[in-house]
């Protein structure tokens, strides 16, 4: 029991970062009904932003503080990440309104290129590392109950937490600011919202922001365990999944989706993995999200698109 508590853990924790990848995708899509195939790279972009200014501001500014220099990097990489969301939404949105979706999709992919070689034109190609003080030595929980106890990535353990301090954050900021009101009032229906005085672009160019915010969030997480580098952009797209089972319109689909996906990856490469020659983590996701969208393509929590037409 207490190795399957192990692996549960890890899974779930993994599955933390998962979810904050993928509303990325649900809060754009709502908002805009734009699929953006480019959220993988935004997580590998504001990576770099944070690596490059927690480098660059110390010897800019004679800097000893890492917890300072760390702290003004991060502020940067998300002016940085509101100034794409302001270029998107100026560049691109503002005239594909009302566009076929594939369109919206190609234009999004395109973002997701340009953003890949403006990176790194301007950051490098090299892997970058980010250290925001995150704990290495392990865990171990529930000694009292289990022999030996429960051992617990710690590095991973925190990751989790700051990934969730975030999640639930934008839940409250959805549901009790006024902003937040005005974005859910524009995903459920544009022209209605447009009616009553919600300007639509700036809400565009507010959402895009907030799933660069999280993306800058996850890409720092994910940079400070693995190093910054351009398999993190392929790493965030293992989200698509996620957001295929919680359904494309569900911030809550989104949380508990990265829940089971996370521990369904670890839990199988484990169990199942030596009867099917190991590698199942890699492909689990996808076959998962599959049967949904053979069996109910909304996904747990998501609108069925007959009733929105």
């Amino acid at each position: 029991m207490g190795f399957f508590l192990e692996t549960l853990f890890g899974g779930l924790m993994t599955g933390v970062l998962y979810a904050l990848v993928a509303l990325g995708f649900v809060l754009i899509y709502k908002a805009s009904r734009v699929f953006n195939f480019a959220q993988g790279v935004m997580v590998l972009f504001a990576a770099l932003a944070m690596a490059r200014f927690s480098q660059w501001i110390p010897e800019w500014f004679g800097l000893d503080s890492k917890i300072l220099a760390n702290v003004l990097a991060f502020a940067v990489a998300a002016v940085l990440m509101l100034a794409v969301a302001w270029l998107v939404e100026r560049l691109a949105l503002r005239h594909l309104v009302n566009q076929p979706e594939a369109t919206l999709l190609m234009a999004t992919i395109g973002i997701g290129f340009f953003l890949e070689g403006f990176g790194q034109t301007i950051f490098g190609s090299n892997v970058y590392n980010i250290d925001i003080g995150m704990p290495k030595d392990p865990l171990f929980i529930l000694d009292g109950v289990f022999e030996g106890g429960i051992l617990v990535d710690s590095q991973e353990l925190v990751a989790a937490l700051i990934a969730a301090l975030l999640v639930l954050a934008l839940v409250l900021f959805f549901q009790k600011t006024k902003t937040g009101r005005a974005l859910r009032a524009v995903a459920d229906d544009h022209q209605a919202a447009q009616s009553v005085g919600i300007p639509l672009t700036r809400m565009w160019v507010i959402v895009w922001f907030v799933a660069g915010l999280s993306a800058l969030v996850a890409g720092m997480v994910w940079g400070s365990k693995l190093g910054v580098q351009f398999s993190i952009s392929n790493l965030a797209l293992r989200a698509l999944p996620v957001v295929i089972l919680g359904g494309l319109t569900s911030v809550p689909g989104a949380i508990v989706a990265g829940l089971i996906v996370g521990a369904g990856e670890k839990l199988s490469e484990i169990y199942l993995g030596p009867f099917v020659g190991g590698g199942i983590e890699v492909w689990f996701a996808y076959v998962l999200a599959l049967v949904f969208l053979l069996f109910r393509p909304q996904g747990l929590f998501g609108e069925k698109i007959i009733d929105r037409v």
